[in-house]
């Protein structure tokens, strides 16, 4: 039988009142306490206010139209009702939007962070993030991580002069590491932004530190989990990988709309009127439970995590080597320079402000920028390009097999 809960009614009564006398949230974000890089460009007006800009940014930003093709959960299917990266951003932002809408926050800065949380992610997936994250690691010493490097292309890559609180609430977004209580910290320069940036790239354990500086970010990172938690589920009972019953009853309940239902309505009873965001300690512990099953029957798949060893491993390290090559090479004629240089800078043109030349940095980082830019069918379809001889492919489960 399912199990949807509902707000008490002392909540509701509060809301409503507080709605009545247009009582405001203090701990909400004010538009007017945004902070950019170049603070000359890109002033609200009535008709795009000072958040709905970040969202329009990154919208237009080229590389989010590759979320359609990236892999969430499952990479190995032509499926069209299996969720890619393209919809989970969708479902983070509109369940986030509902929890800051109750709670009196600042939506359209919950919207931009949600959008753009994952526009870093890599092809394949966690399984690609971790491939590429070892590869750099050895070349640099340095850490990939995908929450990272959305912000880098942001504000390293692509220069759209996206607000300081939206580019935190992504850094700071990491789904995998759940919190029973989200406080926001204090921060409100770029100095301390890109002092808190640089720390992920040189120390393991920063990125489990991280904390948003905004009560938005903390609503955003939470409906991060509550978005995917039975959306993954929902996907692998869908591919007939396991079935509803494997899963235990909890306070959370066990299908997809009780999850995002029974989650958002603790947020809400625990977070309204608050500073911090807060679930009650039994949806808490129901909400790790969870997860850890999804990881037990869903993320540590035999057969799947089999093809990301002896097939998208080596194709990564292929293609590393290769384009590495390629960008110490200098030349002009090569796919790194007229596929990614080109690319980066043909829409870098109307960039506001001076940035040094993007094709002089590190050439490792220059790689792993353009590795993580690519869909999981570019990446393929480059490997085979640049090898055509290459022993290595993907064969996807189709519609009739």
């Amino acid at each position: 039988m399912a199990n949807y809960q509902q707000l008490s009614k002392e909540i509701q009564e509060r809301i409503r009142e507080d709605r009545l006398k247009n009582r405001k949230n203090p701990y909400a974000f004010r538009d007017e306490d945004i902070v950019r890089r170049n603070p000359e460009h890109d002033r609200a007006n009535l008709w795009r206010p000072a958040f709905v800009r970040d969202s329009e940014k990154i919208l237009h930003v080229p590389y989010y139209n590759r979320y359609s093709d990236k892999t969430q959960v499952f990479s190995f299917y032509k499926n069209d009702d299996i969720s890619r990266r393209a919809l989970h951003v969708q479902l983070v932002s509109r369940i986030a939007r509902n929890i800051g809408d109750v709670l009196g926050l600042n939506q359209s800065l919950i919207e931009a962070i949600s959008l753009g949380h994952d526009i870093g992610h890599t092809p394949f997936g966690h399984a690609g993030e971790r491939i590429l994250n070892e590869l750099y690691r050895e070349q640099t010493g340095r850490y990939f991580n995908h929450n990272v490097h959305s912000v880098r292309v942001l504000d390293g890559i692509i220069h759209r002069n996206i607000s300081l609180q939206t580019l935190d609430g992504i850094l700071c977004h990491n789904g995998e590491l759940e919190l029973r209580e989200y406080c926001p910290c204090e921060m409100s320069t770029f100095v301390e932004f890109d002092n808190k940036v640089e720390k992920c790239y040189t120390d393991e354990k920063e990125i489990g530190n991280l904390t948003p500086c905004t009560l938005e970010g903390c609503v955003m990172r939470i409906c991060d989990i509550i978005a995917y938690l039975g959306k993954d589920r929902q996907d692998a009972m869908r591919l007939k990988l396991l079935s509803q019953p494997s899963f235990s009853a909890g306070a959370i309940g066990t299908s997809n709309g009780e999850i995002i239902n029974n989650l958002i309505v603790n947020v809400i009873e625990n977070s309204y009127g608050r500073p911090c965001l807060k679930m009650d300690e039994p949806y808490f512990d129901a909400m790790r439970q969870a997860k850890k099953e999804n990881y037990e029957m869903i993320y540590s798949n035999d057969e799947l995590n089999s093809l990301y060893e002896n097939e998208i491993r080596p194709m990564f390290a292929a293609l590393y080597k290769e384009l590495l090559s390629q960008a110490k090479s200098g030349r002009k004629d090569t796919v790194f320079y007229r596929h990614h240089i080109c690319y980066v800078a043909e829409n870098n043109q109307y960039a506001k402000g001076d940035f040094p030349p993007y094709e002089e940095q590190e050439p490792n980082q220059l790689v792993v920028d353009y590795l993580a830019s690519m869909t999981d069918d570019y990446f393929i379809d480059l490997y085979h390009y640049l090898f055509p001889k290459g022993k290595h492919d993907v064969k996807f489960t189709g519609y009739f097999d």
